[in-house]
Order: structure tokens, then C-alpha cells, then sequence
């Protein structure tokens, strides 16, 4: 007779949550040291790279960055900061053209060094951890 599966604990996701992402953050850090980037860098430029333009505030927040540790980053001549047209007490940033080299260079080498689940596995990983990040982060989930 097989054992049964013992009951899982509640912290169980979060464990597998963590230790996934500690590995993908400790495989990613490799590939971009290679290119001289951190993984707070790497953050920063690739929330820029949309084009939009972003506030310095929101941008430290997807990030995960202190501000003045993002402003130390802002400062390496791959962002420039302008005034929002829309209001003038806010500033954008955006990738300057060697900050987009840049970026499309290291996200090559990322893209290159990412391992796959394959099977579409994926996306469905993808969707799955938005639709945790948009439960955890909703209000009325408390």
C-alpha cells in the first residue's frame, strides 16, 4: 500500500517561491556580471525599455530599489531625466541611445542564457505568477 502524501503547509509556496527565485536571480546575476550590469540595473533598463518614460517613483518601486539607489544608477549616462510635460514637479526617465545599445545587448545575452519549461510551460508559469502578484497585491485579498 503506498504512503499517502503528507498535507502540505501553508508556507510551502512561498518556500518554492523563493527558492525559484533566488536561483533564477543567482543564474541571471552570472549572465549579466559577464556584461558588466547588476541585477539592479539590469531592473532599471528593462522597465525603460518600453520607451514610455517613467516616474522616477513607480520606476524605484518595480525596481525594488531604495530611490537614492536608483539615482546612483540613473547616473551612469544610460538614463536621462526630463521634466513630465504633464507635470512639471515630476521627472521621467528614459534610456539615452547608449543605454538602449546597451540594453538590447544584455537582454540578447539574458534571452540566449534563459532556460525554457518548454510545452508552452512558459507562458502558463507567466500567467500564473501574474495572476498571484495581482491577488497579493489587491487590497480586498487581506
Amino acid at each position: 500500500m503506498p504512503s499517502p502524501t503528507p498535507p502540505r503547509r501553508p508556507d510551502d509556496l512561498v518556500q518554492l517561491l523563493t527558492r525559484a527565485e533566488r536561483l533564477a536571480a543567482r543564474r541571471l546575476q552570472g549572465v549579466l556580471e559577464a556584461e558588466g550590469c547588476s541585477l539592479d540595473a539590469w531592473r532599471v533598463l528593462a522597465s525603460l525599455s518600453d520607451g514610455e518614460g517613467h516616474h522616477m517613483t513607480g520606476l524605484a518601486e518595480a525596481a525594488f530599489l531604495p530611490p537614492p539607489t536608483l539615482t546612483k544608477l540613473v547616473d551612469q549616462n544610460l538614463v536621462h531625466r526630463r521634466v513630465d510635460p504633464f507635470d512639471r514637479r515630476r521627472i521621467l526617465a528614459h534610456l539615452t541611445p547608449r543605454g538602449q545599445e546597451y540594453w538590447q545587448r544584455v537582454d540578447r545575452v539574458v534571452r540566449a542564457g534563459r532556460p525554457s519549461l518548454g510545452d508552452g510551460d512558459d507562458d502558463l508559469l507567466r500567467s500564473l505568477l501574474d495572476r498571484l502578484a495581482a491577488t497579493l497585491g489587491d487590497p480586498a485579498h487581506v
